[in-house]
């Protein structure tokens, strides 16, 4: 049962397992899956990752609970930690050829490690000596690491847009240490473009791809030192710098100036205000970084989406053009965020428009 029917099939029995909490269950899918002679590799890339993507998809849709989707991914590990110890998956990687040492890394700020985590995987199903770092790894630590440890390649992750500038950072900090670089996650963008603007040796859209790039050549390591801001040169405007280092302060007044936009407000409970602020605080955060890669559809795409997941939880789908409004008014000074903030703006009517009608009340 190894054809895209049966993939799918084990996929639902997996995600059913794991969003019912029951590891032991889970695991039992993915062992019977190597009964099944579906290869180590493909179990990773076939079933388990697209059960984690799931996830995802399901809270948007306001399907599952965060502790679910907390759930779900904390038993996808145990199963990735089962399958790496079995002995199927170590007598693959006894046979394959070495092919190097790499260290797999998220970038600082990056709580999303399981698509890291599968890389890491595949690479040592592929010979590679593999040192998995984890969520989270701050730059300096990272770079003292690479200090320490030489590696033929640091392959790093992200999958949130905002954090593309510490994506740059660490990419050209390695780099200066003469650690050639690959890339990965969904913040890259469509086709890696983001990838390419700040200077990546390589990018991979998943696992198997980053492996077969790897196998094809090895990476030349960097020779010539460069800062950050040179691959960059739209960022000498400063906007970039100042809306970043002004985000508490734009956050505070956009909050403030909200309730008397936003009448229904005087009667949110203490969570609702929370998650308003933490709405707005993403907003800021995404202009930002489409001001650092001086690129609005990665702020126009965060705003459909985010529409999208109010939407899905009953919040009116134009929830968001007062919080812009409020935005662009603080930013008039600014000319490529006032017009991000313009095209957001387009974006998230266009969304709006095209929402279902919100159901009335039982």
């Amino acid at each position: 049962m190894t054809d895209a029917t049966g993939f799918s099939a084990w996929r639902d029995k997996l995600w059913q397992a794991a969003v019912a909490g029951d590891e032991f269950a889970a695991a039992d899918v993915a062992l019977a899956a190597l009964d099944h002679r579906i290869p180590v590799e493909t179990l990773l890339l076939e079933i388990v990752a697209p059960v984690q993507a799931r996830v995802g998809l399901e809270w948007e849709a306001d399907r599952i609970t965060v502790a679910q989707e907390h759930t779900v991914t904390a038993i996808n590990e145990r199963v990735l930690a089962a399958l790496a110890h079995h002995p199927v998956a170590r007598r693959t990687a006894a046979a394959a050829r070495h092919a190097g040492r790499i260290a797999v890394a998220c970038i600082d700020g990056e709580w999303h490690a399981m698509p890291a985590r599968i890389l890491a995987e595949v690479l040592r199903l592929r010979g590679w000596r593999v040192d998995y770092l984890g969520a989270q790894v701050p730059t300096p630590h990272l770079i003292a690491h690479l200090h320490r440890t030489v590696y033929d390649v640091v392959a790093l992750s992200t999958s949130i847009p905002a954090r593309l500038p510490a994506a740059h950072a660490a990419i050209t900090a390695c780099q200066a240490t003469g650690t050639p670089v690959i890339v990965g996650g969904a913040a890259f963008g469509p086709d890696g473009r983001y990838a390419r603007l700040l200077g990546a040796d390589a990018w991979a859209p998943d696992g198997r791809a980053a492996a077969d790039r790897l196998a094809a050549a090895p990476l030349p390591r960097p020779t010539a030192s460069r800062q950050a801001a040179d691959d960059l040169p739209h960022l000498d405007d400063q906007e970039y710098t100042l809306v970043s280092r002004s985000a508490g302060r734009l956050v505070r007044e956009i909050m403030s100036g909200l309730p008397e936009r936003v009448p229904a407000m005087a009667g949110y409970s203490e969570q609702q205000h929370r998650h308003t602020a933490e709405d707005v605080a993403h907003i800021v955060d995404f202009l930002a970084a489409a001001l650092y890669v001086d690129d609005p559809g990665l702020f126009t795409r965060f705003l459909t989406w985010t529409t999208g997941v109010l939407t899905a939880r009953g919040v009116p789908a134009g929830a968001l053009l007062p919080a812009l409004d409020l935005l662009g008014g603080l930013l008039e000074d600014f000319p490529r965020a006032t017009a991000l903030i313009r095209r957001g703006h387009d974006a998230v009517r266009a969304a709006s428009a095209q929402a279902p009608p919100r159901r009335p009340p039982p």
